[in-house]
């Protein structure tokens, strides 16, 4: 799975490149979250702009990079598609996370305002 990623200020922005977050692709997309993560950042948004499509897997897989992460560093997402954004929703995962937008949104918004 591509996930290409970026440090602006001091976010880490990983954008994933599939159109897909499931069962098939969970081990890679979480082994690639962790290696990227690696970059040191008080946040990391996860940009999921081009993802159409994330069942239970893939949405564990998000919640265990997040816990991957630990919680001295915020994993926030971005850029929900409305597939991606009901699944948030019916598992009421949008209480858990912080959603933006757009990953410019993300950027631009301060760590402690909402």
């Amino acid at each position: 799975m591509e996930i290409t990623s970026k440090l602006v200020n001091d976010t880490l922005l990983a954008t994933v490149e599939a159109s897909r977050i499931d069962s098939a692709v969970t081990v890679q997309f979480k082994e690639t979250m962790r290696q990227i993560a690696s970059t040191k950042s008080a946040r990391v948004v996860l940009d999921l702009s081009r993802v159409t499509f994330l069942d239970s897997s893939g949405l564990g897989a998000v919640v265990g990079v997040m816990k991957f992460l630990g919680p001295e560093r915020k994993l926030e997402v971005a850029g929900l598609t409305a597939n991606v954004a009901k699944v948030f929703s019916l598992t009421r995962m949008d209480t858990v996370f912080r959603i933006h937008n757009s990953a410019l949104d993300a950027l631009a918004a301060s760590e402690g305002t909402a």
